[in-house]
């Protein structure tokens, strides 16, 4: 039986998981889609993920790939996952892919999407989903923060300590505010071609700063070219974060 590659793609609702990645004493996404595919399979595999997502972070479209021996089609392969998952996580396509395609290694963008909820009231049905910040925001200066993004930036200050990433530099080709819409939503939109640690939630930690009046847009962009952590605000919430989209 010759080697097959697998590439899935699959959403999770992070709430009850210690993230992504497989640990010892942590349910994680990594790992309960691993032990599925092995009770399907009959065989042991590595499930290798586009990258880490950290606890209580969402995917829409997380893409992972494995490699087996197995005769069995991709259909068959994401009907039996999808019947052995919980419910909240979901494979939405499978596909028989190169046996050089890496998941990880071969991502060429990522999209990330982070959803505040500004107003004075909770929505306790999205409080898994959502951060909430009751204090009015001012939309202006959080977007003139957000386009100061887009290119090539060291972006040290939005890196958290015990980052495995030796090169800070990362191009942003998308950094963009929309709402309120939806009784106070707003949607912050992040796209690059990779990420530091908590780079996402440091940003809009950073960046609802900047909206609560606490900084101004020109000192945004003092803090981004300081290159120094210590400087940024503090980290978003994970609940309201989302891997929305990798390209390849």
């Amino acid at each position: 039986m010759k080697e097959k590659n697998i590439r899935l793609t699959i959403a999770y609702d992070g709430s009850l998981y210690h993230g992504w990645q497989r640990q010892e004493n942590g349910l994680t996404i990594q790992g309960i889609i691993e032990e599925k595919i092995q009770t399907m399979l009959g065989q042991p595999v590595t499930l290798i993920g586009s990258g880490r997502t950290d606890a209580g972070v969402h995917a829409l479209n997380q893409v992972a790939n494995f490699r087996t021996r197995s005769l069995l089609g991709v259909d068959e392969i994401k009907r039996g996952l999808n019947s052995l998952l919980p419910d909240d996580i979901c494979v939405k396509n499978a596909e028989e892919v190169p046996l050089q395609f890496h998941a990880r290694y071969d991502a060429k963008k990522k999209r990330y999407e982070y959803l505040i909820l500004n107003r004075e009231e909770p929505d306790i049905f999205k409080r898994n989903y959502v951060w909430h910040v009751r204090m009015p925001l001012n939309t202006h200066v959080m977007s003139e923060c957000m386009a100061i993004l887009v290119g090539q930036h060291d972006f040290s200050s939005f890196r958290s300590s015990g980052s495995g990433n030796t090169n800070p530099i990362r191009s942003l080709f998308v950094s963009s505010l929309y709402g309120p819409a939806d009784h106070g939503l707003l949607r912050i939109v992040i796209e690059a071609d990779g990420f530091l640690r908590h780079m996402v939630r440091n940003i809009v930690g950073t960046v609802v700063e900047a909206g609560l009046g606490k900084i101004s847009a020109d000192e945004f962009r003092v803090i981004l070219e300081s290159k120094d952590r210590s400087l940024a605000g503090i980290k978003a919430p994970a609940q309201g974060l989302y891997l929305v989209k990798v390209e390849y």
